[in-house]
């Protein structure tokens, strides 16, 4: 939530209401699918994390932040969970390494799938630029339809 304006988090914040507050309790339920795949001991698999960023990052993506701010949230991630284990009965040097290169993957795949939703963003902006365009033409009788004979 440190991500956001001061505003927005404290709003953001409040995770357990749907339907009051819908971008709060996605980001809210993302986060923890990624915190139970990034925590699972078994292989990790990166495109079953797919549908878990999805959600995230198709909020992140409409917010207009550049792709650096709207992605740091992943690398906190390691100092967060770096705090927690830190000095606890599971401290695993190891343990650490594997789940820094899983958040790396993360962050690559959160970037790939962002960049997608901005392109689909740009892509229906443009699309509805054509079409408003068209319209305007076909007001001012600029532009008429070619009849077929």
């Amino acid at each position: 939530m440190e991500t956001y304006p001061s505003e927005s988090a404290g709003f953001l914040g409040k995770k357990d209401k749907q339907f009051s507050n819908p971008v709060g309790y996605t980001i809210a339920q993302g986060l923890e699918g990624l915190f139970d795949a990034l925590a699972r001991e078994e292989e990790f698999a990166p495109d079953t994390l797919i549908p878990v960023l999805d959600d995230i990052m198709r909020i992140r993506a409409l917010q207009g932040l550049p792709p650096s701010q709207e992605l740091a949230f992943l690398f906190h991630l390691k100092k967060i969970l770096r705090d927690t284990i830190e000095g606890s009965e599971v401290e695993d040097p190891e343990g650490m390494q594997v789940l820094d290169s899983r958040i790396d993957m993360l962050a690559l795949l959160s970037f790939d799938r962002y960049m997608q939703c901005r392109e689909k963003i740009y892509e229906l902006k443009a699309n509805e630029a054509k079409n408003m365009t068209y319209r305007l033409l076909q007001k001012a009788k600029l532009v008429s339809e070619i009849k077929e004979q």
